[in-house]
């Protein structure tokens, strides 16, 4: 008879999502009881909302007292078709949303509500009540991708691996044949000029122009498959992040807006004919493009830095200022618990091999970690 007592299973408290705000000052966390709100950097808890419910995905407004609201979790504090727009100011919800399928992702700007299901995306008016202003067929699309910048809407086209690009002020639409595989991640810069995205193979990341829908480089993360969790683009444009499920935080090098717009035109959306063309001095590009006979698809550019992040579970990145990046992780129930990971960018290290034409290189440092849902 075993009389031995049973080890208690650690469980740390998990979370369900979390999204960074238009500039990443700040992230929120949808809980199994409710959402918090903290500051980016320093990581500080500011808002804590017990709403005796699971919220699946809390979608913040700027630094506005808004948030758009989904129900998840062991116990939905609203149904998972309904898309809530929460005024924190008052501590009630003032716009109700219902839909026939699950909601994917929401995004909120100061004029507009997108709401993201399996295979469709729907762009209102932010008003009271709602007006729908135009509808989107897209193909598969379970992980909700979408992107905003203050004119264009980014999400998956009808044909898989496609983007489609939404100038929100006509409704008019452009696709770029960005992949042949489905889409794992995709994201746009804060000016709105280029949009990155990554497909399912986890391996190469591509930049695109959003004005003209050319290609104007590819980046390697590696040769192996992997799960790309998130994307960003640093403020200024010049550097994109990549975060995915071998825990590994990459950095690459994006071009001048000068060099991405000439590479774009020059290239009728195709990339360029060798890795000079769209570069500044400060890239890296594989060796493997310069053996001769090997297809151009060797020749992307890899990474100008990396480092390990710890979290576990899935995570999202993003940048509060051009120097310092944020991995946020959800965690898991038996794996770890959710971290918020700071990391800076360190110029002139590395021995001044991280580009071309002797250039110094950067380096990826950790300068910090927390537990961000221990204390809440």
């Amino acid at each position: 008879m075993n009389v031995r007592p049973q080890l208690a299973t650690l469980e740390h408290p998990i979370a369900l999502s979390v999204s960074f705000n238009q500039d990443c000052s700040c992230f929120s966390v949808g809980c199994e009881d409710g959402f918090h709100v903290f500051s980016t950097d320093p990581c500080q808890l500011h808002v804590t909302r017990v709403l005796k419910g699971g919220i699946d995905s809390a979608t913040m407004l700027g630094r506005a007292n808004f948030l758009a609201l989904v129900g998840g979790g062991r116990s939905p504090k609203y149904a998972q078709n309904k898309v809530i727009i929460w005024d924190d100011l008052k501590q009630k919800a003032v716009i109700s949303l219902e839909f026939h399928s699950s909601i994917r992702a929401v995004r909120l700007s100061r004029n507009r509500i997108i709401v993201v299901l399996q295979a469709h995306v729907h762009v209102y008016a932010f008003s009271t009540p709602p007006t729908r202003l135009h509808v989107f067929e897209t193909s598969d699309n379970p992980l909700g991708l979408v992107a905003m910048s203050t004119r264009t809407l980014a999400f998956p086209g009808r044909t898989v691996g496609h983007v489609q690009l939404c100038d929100l002020a006509t409704g008019n639409v452009s696709i770029i044949p960005a992949h042949t595989s489905q889409l794992a991640a995709l994201t746009i810069a804060q000016n709105g000029d280029v949009i990155a995205t990554a497909s399912e193979k986890g391996t190469i990341m591509r930049l695109w122009n959003v004005q003209n829908c050319a290609l104007i480089t590819e980046l390697r993360r590696g040769i192996d498959k992997a799960v790309i969790y998130s994307l960003a683009i640093s403020p200024d444009s010049s550097r994109l992040a990549v975060v995915s499920d071998k825990n590994t935080l990459h950095i690459y090098s994006l071009p001048t807006r000068a060099a991405a717009a000439a590479a774009a035109a020059g290239s009728g959306g195709h990339r360029p004919s060798s890795p000079g063309a769209a570069t500044g001095d400060n890239r890296k590009w594989s060796l493997l493009g310069k053996l001769p006979l090997l297809p151009k698809y060797f020749s992307s550019e890899w990474s100008a830095a990396q480092a390990v992040f710890e979290g576990a579970g899935k995570a999202i990145v993003g940048w509060p200022s051009d120097d310092s990046i944020v991995v946020i992780s959800c965690g898991t129930k038996h794996g770890g618990a959710p971290r918020w990971e700071k990391f800076v960018l360190i110029e002139g290290l590395n021995g001044g091999q991280g580009g071309q034409g002797g250039a110094p290189g950067i380096e990826c440092v950790r300068e910090g970690w927390r537990r961000y849902l221990d204390n809440t």
